[in-house]
């Protein structure tokens, strides 16, 4: 289900440029999401009396808040210099707080967001869409940052809401121009429309798409939404085009593969920094967790042991999979209903940031940890039956109980790819995910040979 935000208070590094003003804050803010930049943004922009960004997140609670709420403290940069507010003397701690830092996103330097944004206002100029003030900031954090553009005019169903520019790190992120244009092919509608797109560095300009994000989908719009993804990645499975994509591949065997080599990391670690336990503590340093106390981030010596048992019964899992007859495809990732959108006669699919080449069950299972029992089993069951009208004969119902624990080591797995490939002060909104997506795994896997 979707997690209820509460307010947060925020402290802020202000700085103009190679000027530095201090600590201001703190300041309490609605939205108690640690990514959701534009309260932030509002209130040091009123309490300033200048335009202002929210770089990037500098220090966070590391007590399993989960992003949101707490206090928090940003790296702020004003777009103008402040008045009547005087430079300050960076200190040493400061200095390595705000300097430069290995695998900062570039949305989160003065420098790259501001080619991010005048890429983006040449893009504008160029399709005939010419920005109206300045950009509002939405979101920031490790995984993107989001910029939304009032425009003069708009086109492809926009309704004059403008546009959105939506930046990435190209390093483990799909090119989602790409795949938008690869669904798009086969059905134009269930696709946002894009007015650019910069691969290279990550960069992504869509126009406005109508309406609400559909977080508690009706029945409904789960079935404007859910069979047209099925029969777009029927088609595109069947005329080979997927496969042909450049897609990062995660079809079954390779996620395996890659699951594997997660764990052989979790045992290294383990083997050179025990962690406290059932199966007994560490030895003991100063500031390190009481004897008994399990981190959230690592597992138990039982819970690795059982890991390993499990990832030994994949490879026969991966078959009993390819025998249900589901073809690999274009998969979108990250199919929760927070990513449909509708107006209410139109349902678009967004974010495909996380798209790759895998088995659809992997999409399939991805909204029952967002709506409640009647309707996953309605999205279920309109799922599986879309599979069955375009690859008859094969058995979808059983690849949804079957991929369940593949679906949460995939999970896992892309979670440790964020780690590392985010800064150390980004490392709170995801540190604990790999350990709790393995833990899901191993709760719903039935017990093999090997682990009785």
């Amino acid at each position: 289900m979707v997690q209820q935000t509460s307010s947060r208070t925020v402290g802020i590094h202000l700085t103009h440029g190679d000027e530095y003003f201090g600590l201001l804050g703190p300041y309490e803010v609605d939205e108690g999401w640690w990514s959701s930049a534009a309260p932030v943004v509002e209130r040091v922009s009123q309490e300033l009396g200048v335009p202002v960004v929210v770089l990037r997140l500098a220090h966070a609670p590391s007590d399993g808040s989960s992003g949101h709420g707490g206090h928090v403290v940003y790296h702020v940069e004003a777009l103008e210099r402040p008045a009547g507010s005087a430079p300050r003397q960076v200190t040493p701690d400061v200095a390595a707080l705000l300097g430069p830092a290995e695998r900062r996103a570039g949305w989160a330097t003065t420098t790259g967001l501001r080619e991010a944004l005048a890429w983006a206002g040449t893009t504008l100029d160029e399709a005939g869409r010419p920005a109206v003030g300045r950009p509002e900031q939405v979101r920031t954090w490790n995984l993107s940052g989001l910029f939304r553009f009032r425009t003069a005019s708009s086109s492809g169903g926009g309704g004059g809401g403008g546009a959105w520019l939506k930046t990435v790190n190209p390093a483990f992120n799909a090119p989602e121009g790409r795949v938008i244009a690869l669904l798009g092919s086969v059905d134009p509608t269930l696709v946002p429309t894009v007015l650019g797109s910069d691969p290279e560095h990550g960069r992504l300009l869509l126009d406005h798409v109508s309406g609400e994000d559909l977080w508690r989908p009706s029945a409904e719009e789960v079935i404007a939404v859910v069979p047209r993804l099925v029969a777009a990645q029927a088609a595109l499975a069947a005329d080979g085009r997927a496969a042909g994509a450049g897609l990062r591949d995660r079809t079954l065997p390779t996620l395996v593969a890659h699951v594997n080599a997660l764990l052989d990391r979790l045992v290294a670690e383990q083997a050179t920094s025990p962690a406290p336990g059932p199966d007994g503590p560490g030895e003991q340093q100063p500031g390190e967790q009481q004897p008994g106390e399990q981190p959230e981030d690592r597992l138990t010596g039982a819970e690795l042991t059982a890991a390993l048992a499990l990832a030994a019964r994949l490879p026969a899992l991966v078959e009993e999979l390819t025998a249900c007859g589901l073809p690999n495809t274009l998969v979108h990732g990250d199919f929760h209903p927070g990513n449909w959108r509708s107006d209410g006669t139109l349902a678009v699919v967004v974010d495909y940031a996380d798209s790759a080449f895998g088995h659809p069950a992997l999409d399939g299972l991805r909204p029952r940890q967002y709506v409640d029992g009647e309707r996953w089993t309605q999205i279920a069951g309109v799922w599986a039956r879309a599979w069955r009208e375009h690859v008859p004969g094969s058995a979808p119902e059983r690849a949804l109980e079957l991929v369940e624990p593949l679906f949460h080591l995939a999970y896992a797995v892309r979670y440790q790819e964020f780690l590392d490939h985010i800064e150390a002060s980004e490392r709170p909104y995801h540190e604990t995910d790999p350990v709790t997506e393995i833990r899901r795994a191993l709760a719903c896997a039935s017990p093999g040979p090997a682990d009785d």
